[in-house]
């Protein structure tokens, strides 16, 4: 057969090379697209309903827009755990808090891995390595799991007081300041920037922020934001599409490998000030050097860098995106803010407006506050996949090894199964069921190792601002979490800009009190 087409062929390209040529043209992408489609539909998981889908792409056109949303919408239909198609790959989502404890709670060691990403993992991060959060399983995910539990159980946060205090009295005295007090409106983003990347960096290199004209603190910023793009779940096609990978001048992959570069030069800085500072004696209590002198972890360089990119990113992703939705959502609740003070009375006066840095969360309405914002506004709210290292069986259903699997945390923080009213913000509801479940961290094996160490630095920034200040709006924004959104495409979703005037409680004791912590840190 073979002697006798390609003859055929020959005579037919030189007779009609034009026609041949269009031929091939027309052929080849259909060819691919025939055999793509044959294999995409070979890899859907039997037994899961989920959305009809396009060809090449699947889904991503339907989920570009608060994906999250957008699944929790589709459980309606479709089921509390269903199948979407991503390019080629199959992904199995979770929208209801019972369904998550059965997959996730049960099968935790199953569901101990994570997907590999051509962007993030191949592409951005072949350097400096990944986050223990974005890591897959293998050993050296438990030997960095296993020292970060260490500097981060509650012993290790009890040394990490002191860093939590100057940062948190810096944030106070910021809004003082920049807002002459009370007088003027502020944008609090660039002070909640400052909050997050100077807890950040002090808590794992033991160095400040000091102030937002370090050259140092736009060049962060600026790279983690591009970066936590490239950790989307749908931001880049060629994770899902894989012809896309041939394309040279493919520019997800020339900004990702422009980031990663910009990455190493402040880390090496970083790592290597704290070395400097560890053999002179110098340094100061850090998770960092907590993990270098944990002789039994036992990590490499590559495995202490990942640790420190997971406390930069964590750290940003967390404590900013909490506080700029809670301050906008704050400034328009001034019911919210009474109850906070009569209950924050009950422990501290309007002359101690900065409270106990050591105070281990014991008013009860602020700690339920900081829950109600973790619920409402998720700050990963598709957490981030697992990979199945396993077969799991669900309601009879097989989900085989090297499946990947998405936690829905917004659907399922907002379980109408788990609350009555989950569109509601509403703090008391977690001191009326102070053992509900909270997804915002995630569940099982790969929940957010940090999650102590976050509700502690939440407290302690809630309480000093509410003791210090009423919030008073200064502009409109909208707080609804989906349709206040800035960018709905965004990992990481982040409220539009907006001003609040912080009108002090008690100026004097106030700023007494900012003087004498200033003077007690000279």
């Amino acid at each position: 057969m073979i002697s006798t087409i390609l003859p055929l062929l020959s005579t037919t390209l030189h007779t009609h090379p034009i026609l041949s040529l269009l031929t091939l043209l027309l052929g080849i992408p259909l060819s691919y697209l025939l055999i793509n489609e044959y294999v995409r539909n070979s890899v859907r998981l039997k037994g899961f309903p989920g959305p009809r889908n396009w060809p090449l792409v699947g889904n991503i056109p339907d989920i570009k827009f608060n994906a999250a949303e957008t699944y929790r919408q589709w459980a309606k239909t479709y089921g509390d755990v269903y199948q979407i198609q991503l390019g080629n790959v199959p992904v199995i989502v979770v929208n209801s808090a019972e369904a998550a404890r059965k997959i996730f709670g049960q099968h935790s060691q199953a569901l101990s891995s994570r997907p590999v990403f051509w962007t993030f993992h191949k592409v951005l991060s072949n350097t400096a390595g990944t986050t223990i959060g974005t890591s897959p399983f293998n050993d050296s995910l438990k030997r960095r799991r296993k020292g970060a539990a260490a500097a981060l159980n509650k012993p290790s946060i009890a040394t990490y007081i002191d860093h939590l205090d100057i940062e948190t009295k810096d944030f106070v005295k910021e809004g003082l300041e920049l807002g002459k007090s009370g007088q003027v409106g502020v944008d609090p983003m660039p002070m909640i920037q400052r909050l997050s990347l100077s807890l950040a960096l002090t808590l794992n290199w033991g160095t400040r922020m000091g102030s937002r004209e370090d050259p140092m603190f736009d060049e962060i910023t600026e790279v983690e934001e591009e970066i936590s793009k490239f950790r989307s779940t749908t931001g880049n096609l060629q994770d899902y599409i894989p012809i896309l990978r041939l394309n040279p001048l493919n520019f997800g992959s020339q900004k990702a490998r422009e980031m990663r570069k910009r990455r190493d030069v402040y880390l090496n800085r970083l790592n290597k000030d704290l070395d400097d500072r560890m053999k002179r004696g110098e340094h100061k209590p850090c998770i960092q050097a907590n993990v270098i002198l944990d002789k039994e972890a036992a990590l490499n360089k590559e495995e202490l860098t990942s640790i420190s990119l997971t406390m930069l990113s964590g750290g940003l992703d967390t404590i900013t995106t909490l506080v700029q939705w809670s301050v906008a959502l704050l400034a328009q609740r001034s019911d919210i803010q009474k109850k906070a003070i009569s209950e924050i009375r009950k422990h501290y006066t309007d002359a101690e407006p900065l409270c106990d840095a050591y105070d281990d969360q014991k008013c009860g309405y602020i700690v339920a506050l900081v829950r109600e914002c973790l619920r409402y506004y998720c700050v990963l709210r598709l957490a981030l996949p697992r990979a199945t290292v396993k077969d799991i069986v669900f309601e009879g259903k097989l989900i085989p090894a090297g499946s990947t699997i998405y936690l829905n945390a917004w659907a399922c923080n907002m379980d109408p199964k788990v609350w009555s009213d989950p569109e509601v913000f509403r703090p008391e509801r977690w001191i009326e069921q102070p053992d509900a479940p909270l997804f915002t961290y995630g569940l099982g094996y790969r929940m957010c190792a940090g999650s102590l160490l976050a509700n502690r630095e939440l407290y302690l920034a809630f309480l000093r601002m509410l003791n210090s200040f009423e919030i008073l709006p200064d502009s409109q924004v909208e707080t609804h979490p989906v349709l206040g959104s800035a960018d709905p495409t965004s990992l990481v979703t982040m409220c539009k800009h907006y001003k609040v005037i912080f009108k002090p409680r008690n100026e004097r004791a106030l700023r007494e009190a900012l003087a004498e912590a200033d003077e007690k840190a000279l």
